[in-house]
C-alpha cells in the first residue's frame, strides 16, 4: 500500500501544475461548477421535452439518487473515512505542489466528488439518450473535469480512479433502475424516423442543441480565463 501511495505522489508531481499562468486560469474556470449550469439546464429541458411530465419527474429523482450515490460515497463517506489529506493540505507536499491563486480546496481528498460527479451524470445520460457524438462529447467533458483536479494539485490520480469507478457504476445502477421502473409501468414507446430521433426516442435537433452548448462553452473558457488573470 505505501508503494502505491509513492507511485501516486509520484504520477501527481508529473502531471500537476504549468509555467503558463494562461493555463492555472482556463484549469480554475473549468473546474468551478456554475460554468455548467447553462449546459445542465439545456439537458433538463431536453429530458422534459422527450419525455411525459410523469416519466420527466421519475428522471428527476432518479438524478438526485444519483448524486445522491455519486457526492454521498465519494465525499460524506469516503473522505473523512480514509481522511487522505489532500496534496495541497498534506505538510508533506504543500510546499512542493504547484497551487493556483491560492485555491486549495477542502482537507480530504479520497475519493474525488468531481470524478464520481462528472462521470455519474454522463454515464447516466449517455445511456439513457444513446447519441454516438454527445456521449463521447461527454466523456470528454468528465475527463477534462477530473483532469483539472490533477492540475490544480486538489487531487491525487488514485482519488480520480476511484471516484471515476463510483461515477460509472453509479450511472449504470440508476439507468437500469429507471428501466426497471419504467418497464413495470409499462415502458416508454417512442414513434419516431430514425433519422430525426436517437435510437431511445429522443430528438437529434434537441441533441445538437445540447452540443452547441457544450462546445461554446468549451469555446469562452479561454475568454473567461483571461478575466481570470486579472484576479492573479
Amino acid at each position: 500500500m505505501e508503494q502505491l501511495l509513492e507511485i501516486d505522489k509520484y504520477l501527481l508531481l508529473g502531471i500537476n501544475g504549468s509555467d503558463s499562468l494562461f493555463w492555472d486560469a482556463c484549469m480554475l474556470v473549468y473546474t468551478s461548477i456554475s460554468l455548467w449550469i447553462p449546459l445542465a439546464l439545456v439537458l433538463l429541458i431536453i429530458l422534459a421535452k422527450n419525455n411525459s411530465a410523469k416519466n420527466f419527474l421519475i428522471l428527476i429523482g432518479l438524478i438526485v439518487v444519483l448524486f445522491f450515490l455519486t457526492d454521498g460515497i465519494t465525499s460524506t463517506i469516503c473522505k473523512p473515512y480514509f481522511a487522505r489529506l489532500r496534496p495541497t493540505r498534506d505538510p508533506e507536499l504543500m510546499y512542493i505542489v504547484d497551487v493556483v491563486n491560492g485555491y486549495r480546496a477542502g482537507l480530504y481528498s479520497f475519493m474525488s466528488s468531481h470524478a464520481g460527479n462528472s462521470f455519474g451524470i454522463a454515464t447516466f445520460v449517455l445511456l439513457l439518450i444513446r447519441n454516438r457524438t454527445l456521449s463521447i462529447s461527454l466523456i470528454i467533458w468528465a475527463i477534462m473535469n477530473s483532469f483539472t483536479r490533477l492540475y490544480l494539485g486538489v487531487h491525487y490520480p488514485g482519488d480520480i480512479l476511484a471516484g471515476t469507478t463510483v461515477g460509472i457504476l453509479s450511472g449504470v445502477a440508476v439507468y437500469y433502475l429507471y428501466k426497471y421502473i419504467t418497464k413495470k409501468k409499462g415502458g416508454v414507446r417512442h414513434d419516431y424516423i430514425s433519422s430525426q430521433y436517437t435510437k431511445s426516442g429522443y430528438l437529434v435537433s434537441d441533441i445538437h442543441f445540447a452540443l452547441v452548448v457544450l462546445y461554446a462553452t468549451f469555446a469562452i473558457i479561454p475568454i473567461l480565463a483571461f478575466f481570470k488573470l486579472l484576479e492573479f
